[in-house]
């Protein structure tokens, strides 16, 4: 099994730019594909980005391509979301996610895929 712990969040303004990290504790965090979702007051969680237990391959949701990057330290069992360009439409509990290691070719973007949680941190973008 594994335990995540999420930090990192906060208020900022528009434009500004924020990183989230995610705490992995378990002795096989390295062979989970990690993903990172949000929700937003009164919507459905929403994927935002995935990467590889290899850390080799990153997958992001439309909206966040080109803002957001995922990336993974292996060592010190982090996963950190890199977020710039923020937008009020950003505000949301963000939440990292881990599942076994796919063996399909495709990422899981779906929350019921990812059977790990953390407990979320709060970003908020104000215009």
């Amino acid at each position: 099994q594994v335990q995540l712990v999420e930090s990192g969040g906060g208020l900022v303004q528009t434009g500004d730019s924020l990183r989230l990290s995610c705490a992995a504790s378990g002795r096989t965090f390295s062979s989970y594909d990690m993903g990172w979702f949000r929700q937003a007051p009164g919507k459905e969680r929403e994927f935002v980005a995935a990467i590889r237990w290899s850390g080799g391959t990153t997958y992001y949701a439309d909206s966040m391509k080109g803002r957001f990057t995922i990336s993974r330290d292996k060592v010190n069992n982090n996963v950190d979301l890199q977020m710039n360009s923020l937008k009020p439409e950003d505000t949301a509990v963000y939440y990292c996610a881990a599942v076994w290691r796919a063996t399909i070719s495709y990422f899981y973007t779906q929350p019921n895929q990812y059977p790990y949680w953390g407990q979320g941190t709060q970003v908020t973008v104000s215009s």
